[in-house]
């Protein structure tokens, strides 16, 4: 499994309490809940092995070419009602059920009969629809997870009491005995069946939802490259969650592993660094990425320092935290196995000579390390030309121009280092300048 740690996952937005502000609910296109849940635990555990990523690929393109056709007969409303029906107690049904003793329960027992009549009718509607997924999928030539998929949920569903539901079109129209037969089966001798059927679901549902994603948001499925070397290539990358996203071009490679990102605030700094992040962790989860292409080797963990805060309850300052995200960084990507270190604004949390210092320190470090990808942004443009002597180092930035007071940002990445400093033109443009003055 791909590392990535909380830190990195909030970083990224990849979770997020608020729907606009996060990876997952925009790439949540499933039908029912219990998919929605399954796609937050298939985001939260990403591969990284090439195998299980291709595997998930070829499924989600199989089902990208069959969307229009996909089989709906098993609604959210259906999953819960199956769900609740081994939840709730009810008085046990006669052994074998005949329209006597059905409609003598249904007298005896009123409240219980219509629950367990309206539980068959979704437990054979659920049946039903997972041997139309079955169908829906008759061919030889499968992707591997989805071929063990199929397997696995046949192998559940030989039973002789599931004959019922090719007789009868829908739950509603089976006869009242043979309803409430079929749902005692369920409840009383298929219930740990039943409940990994639900979960197998769950998967298919989730799968259907990131295809229907990649789709709909136009992700490009990335090129996995047999290297053991760390390596990125993307053309026309964007941010996911932007309506209007400018398009980046990056490569990162040994040879040119370290990007020291230069640029003025508001330049586009912290969008980029969270675009390469977010694509490169959905590249690992099997899914199509915001660009027009990508190709990269198989990453080993993703971590990130763009979002550090202060502790106040533990007594632990900005900079203090900044120190020891970078401590476990480096402790981390000195196991020699293949990393991607995102870093925004390093040691905001001190004062400029000594972030200058400690940053210089810091990237002349980071540099040593092999089979790892930086990209690290700073407003520390003076440190940059003493940087220039490794080769290892690209130097790139975001271009910001000034007209009559007005500031305007390309959002286009350049080659060479900024020293943008617009902080005095900002507080004017806002009305602070004036604002301090009339005091």
């Amino acid at each position: 499994m791909l590392h990535i740690d909380k830190t990195t996952l909030n970083d990224l937005s990849i979770f997020h309490t608020e729907e606009g502000q996060s990876v997952f609910h925009s790439l949540d296109l499933c039908i029912t809940s219990n998919g929605k849940d399954q796609l937050h635990k298939n985001l939260r555990n990403p591969f990284d092995q090439v195998e299980q990523i291709i595997g998930v690929q070829e499924t989600l393109k199989k089902i990208m070419g069959r969307l229009q056709q996909w089989p709906k007969r098993i609604s959210n409303g259906t999953i819960k009602v199956v769900e609740s029906f081994f939840e709730t107690a009810v008085d046990p049904l006669p052994a074998e059920v005949t329209r006597l003793n059905a409609l003598a329960y249904k007298i005896m027992h009123g409240p219980d009969y219509s629950l367990v009549k309206y539980s068959a009718i979704h437990c054979f509607d659920f049946i039903k629809g997972m041997h139309e997924l079955i169908g829906f999928f008759n061919e030889a030539n499968l992707p591997g997870p989805l071929r063990k998929w199929i397997d696995e949920v046949q192998e559940l569903l030989k039973q002789d009491a599931f004959n019922i539901t090719s007789h009868y079109p829908s739950g509603s129209l089976v006869p009242i005995p043979e309803a409430l037969q079929f749902a005692r089966f369920i409840r009383f001798r298929f219930k740990q069946p039943m409940l990994r059927l639900l979960h197998l679901h769950a998967q298919i549902d989730a799968w259907y939802g990131m295809a229907r994603a990649v789709k709909e948001l136009n992700l490009h499925f990335p090129e996995f490259i047999n290297e053991e070397k760390p390596y990125i290539e993307t053309s026309g990358l964007r941010h996911i969650l932007l309506a209007e996203p400018v398009s980046y071009d990056v490569t990162l490679h040994p040879e040119k592993n370290f990007m020291f990102l230069t640029g003025a605030n508001m330049a586009g700094k912290s969008t980029f660094i969270k675009s390469v992040g977010i694509a490169v962790f959905l590249a690992h989860t099997g899914m199509g990425v915001p660009a027009q292409s990508m190709k990269l080797s198989c990453f080993n963990g993703i971590l990130t320092n763009i979002n550090v805060t202060d502790n106040i309850v533990r007594g632990e300052s900005y900079f203090f935290n900044e120190v020891q995200r970078i401590k476990n960084t480096i402790l981390q990507v000195s196991d020699g196995k293949r990393w991607l270190i995102l870093i925004d604004e390093l040691f905001k949390g001190t004062n400029v000579q000594d972030a200058m210092k400690c940053s210089t320190l810091v990237i002349e470090g980071l540099i040593r390390i092999p089979n790892t990808l930086f990209i690290l942004s700073t407003h520390l443009y003076e440190i940059g030309e003493g940087l220039r002597q490794y080769p290892n180092i690209q130097f790139s930035y975001f271009e910001t121009s000034v007209q009559n007071d007005q500031l305007t940002f390309s959002y286009q990445l350049r080659e060479g280092i900024s020293n943008d400093r617009f902080g005095f033109l900002i507080l004017k443009k806002e009305g602070v300048v004036d604002l301090l003055q009339k005091l």
